[in-house]
């Protein structure tokens, strides 16, 4: 959604690895939609009884592309560094199970769940989606959420507790994903990344995807894709980040040999694959910051 641009020089960045960490993320992506699975403008909703938790491959991902590993896992809402946790149910009912890359079902057993969150039907790929609330209000003053999902097997509070002081409320940043969204306000902060074909004087290329690594060290998988009713204009992009160093990790993938990479305009000093490092400061509100990367 590159509606707003950032102004060159603005931003300090550093351009580090050239691949993942050696402690690689998981597959597949975690997203909010509506319970029919459709997206909403810049990620921002009206209420948040509108806010409903999809995963598999995320929108943009080619055909094909690897959803979250099968298993079950465990999610929460939080303020977007993670410090608060807002969810008020116990763990136990916020609970789903993965099957062939994407949410198949709510699990409400083993320890039982007395009160089971809403779901729906995302009409695009046959998956259910998860209604987040219950959760309390953020207190963040952009209106801005973090949500996250990690196999149940890695999350280190007992089930039957809402929270407990161990880990960001039970869940380790290496071992989940995060997506941010924002309720009841206009707002609009993004990175978006953009691909372009050298081979064809530079042209916008979709289906092609990036890892965005949050302020905690979560990170999550996203495409860039083309839909003129979202603003989103060729590009895989994160929304509402929060402030903080971010990371976007490109890598060489079918369809894009990686050549030079740009953020808003300046060439990097590195060519190839590599991690670019975003800091995000409290004075930016209507933003969007640009990484362009050239593909042989």
């Amino acid at each position: 959604m590159h509606k707003f641009a950032l102004a060159l020089g603005v931003v300090a960045l550093a351009v580090t690895v050239l691949a993942l960490p050696a402690n690689a993320q998981l597959s597949g992506a975690i997203f909010t939609t509506l319970a029919n699975g459709s997206e909403v403008n810049f990620n921002i909703y009206a209420d948040k009884n509108d806010v409903y938790l999809d995963g598999g491959p995320g929108p943009g991902a080619p055909q094909g592309a690897a959803g979250l590993p099968d298993g079950i896992y465990v999610f929460q809402v939080t303020d977007p560094p993670g410090k608060t946790l807002l969810s008020t149910d116990i763990a136990a009912c916020r609970r789903f199970q993965v099957s062939a890359g994407i949410i198949t079902a709510l699990v409400t057993t083993n320890p039982t769940c007395a009160a089971p969150h809403v779901t729906g039907l995302d009409v695009d790929h046959n998956a259910t989606t998860v209604q987040l609330m219950p959760y309390l209000d953020t207190p963040n003053n952009g209106g801005e959420y973090k949500v996250w999902a990690t196999p149940v097997g890695k999350y280190t509070c007992p089930l039957t507790a809402v929270d407990c002081n161990s880990d960001t409320h039970g869940f380790v940043p290496d071992d989940s994903k995060t997506d941010n969204f924002k309720v009841k306000v206009s707002n609009v902060r993004e990175i978006d990344t953009r691909f372009h074909d050298t081979n064809n004087n530079g042209a916008l290329m979709d289906g092609l995807g990036i890892t965005w690594i949050d302020t905690n060290g979560a990170s999550n998988g996203k495409w860039s894709y083309f839909n003129q009713a979202l603003q989103v204009n060729h590009e895989a992009h994160v929304e509402a980040p929060e402030n903080g160093a971010h990371k976007i990790v490109v890598q060489d993938q079918t369809g894009c040999l990686v050549d030079e990479v740009f953020l808003n305009g300046k060439r990097l000093p590195n060519f190839g694959p590599q991690t670019v490092s975003v800091k995000m400061l409290a004075s930016y509100k209507n933003i969007t910051i640009v990484v362009d990367v050239n593909c042989n």
